[in-house]
């Protein structure tokens, strides 16, 4: 049914063409010898006119069928696959040069000219494209013109910083992690999209996303920050209003809260801690706040580490730090928005992925000895 969809297509242009080379042929036989048209040889010309007719019809037809045939005959072998990369702003002429080299296309010629008839020649997308030998041109070209091309599936974890997502799309093969960041540093670019904020960080959404090759970063950043709207609803934002605080502060919460704990029931608990402590006016004291601040952090958190003086250190400043330390998933930013009603303020890792709460600073003390000191 596609292909007889793309002979009538093919039909119907080369008929405009053969209306059109009549319409000349006329022109041209009338205009030599305009006395024709008034004398007794009137009926030879018309005989002249509605031969030259049917012949120009017998050879549009030939030429039609003769390229259907090639549109629906695979040029390559049938076993055969090729990867071919069509680049943004990439000429036609230069695409069906790679197909031709890719063993694909036979007589360029002709599918240049199928590709006109069709229409498609300026509406080839950019792309990677896994293509089969066994295609004939039309699929090629429908491949082509569609845009049905590979999406590489890239999974970006919670809690990912942007330096990690960057990485991530760097080995991924879609864009070098420099460009990234200076992307995701834009402050032209997060005035543009709405983020409260001089990077993006917090605001990609880790999710599993599937990027063509010749993505750039900035389309990155935004189909990220999409995810991000879609993810923090009205509801949300409106649940965000009821509590004194602004989507910004939130996602900086929760981006702490989301690198405190892997364990989704721990969440709620330690998103209490911090806003019982933030009401008490008491500093957080979150060590991944002090990390993200240290730049070539080398694994190893030091007591000199937590008297480092940055906009991060919250052993150092009150409140929370100037913006998200990472990229927070969904269960870390709801914990924030309903954490638990606990009233704890201290917690203390168990060394087993979990961590031990405590009400009482002397509860706390002794909990640390217990865990951190004599594990």
């Amino acid at each position: 049914m596609k292909y007889l969809t793309d002979l009538c297509k093919l039909a119907l242009n080369s008929g405009s063409w053969l209306l059109s080379s009549y319409h000349v042929y006329a022109l041209t036989v009338k205009s030599v010898s305009p006395m024709f048209w008034k004398t007794g040889r009137r009926m030879k010309t018309r005989r002249i006119i509605i031969v030259g007719f049917f012949a120009l019809c017998l050879v549009a037809g030939s030429l039609v069928f003769s390229l259907y045939r090639y549109a629906t005959t695979p040029s390559g072998a049938v076993d055969m696959t090729a990867v071919v990369w069509v680049k943004p702003g990439q000429s036609f002429s230069e695409t069906v040069t790679q197909l031709q080299a890719a063993g694909l296309v036979r007589h360029p010629e002709k599918f240049r000219w199928l590709a006109y008839l069709k229409g498609d020649e300026r509406r080839i997308r950019a792309g990677e494209y896994v293509l089969q030998g066994s295609m004939p041109p039309l699929t090629l070209l429908d491949t082509l013109v569609r845009g049905k091309g590979v999406l590489h599936r890239v999974v970006i974890p919670e809690g990912s910083t942007i330096f990690k997502i960057g990485q991530i799309l760097e080995r991924a093969g879609l864009v070098l992690q420099e460009t990234f960041l200076k992307a995701a540093s834009d402050p032209n670019l997060t005035k543009a999209l709405g983020v409260k904020g001089n990077t993006f960080e917090g605001y990609l959404f880790p999710e599993t996303y599937h990027f063509a090759k010749g993505i750039t970063a900035q389309e990155i950043i935004e189909k990220m920050v999409a995810q991000f709207r879609c993810i923090f609803t009205p509801v949300w934002a409106e649940r965000a209003g009821n509590m004194g605080w602004t989507v910004h502060e939130v996602i900086t919460l929760a981006s702490i809260v989301e690198k405190e704990t892997a364990k989704s029931e721990e969440r709620p608990v330690i998103a209490a801690v911090f806003l019982n402590r933030l009401k008490r006016g008491m500093r957080l004291e979150s060590d991944p706040t002090v990390i993200y601040g240290i730049q070539d952090f080398d694994g190893n958190l030091t007591r000199k580490d937590l008297q480092i003086s940055t906009p991060y250190n919250t052993y150092q400043i009150a409140g929370l730090p100037q913006g998200p330390i990472a990229n927070p998933g969904r269960a870390s930013i709801e914990a924030v928005l309903y954490p638990s009603q606990d009233r704890f303020l201290y917690f203390v890792s168990k060394n087993d992925g979990s961590h031990h709460f405590s009400r009482t600073l002397s509860e706390h003390n002794t909990m640390v000895q217990r865990y951190q000191r004599h594990p």
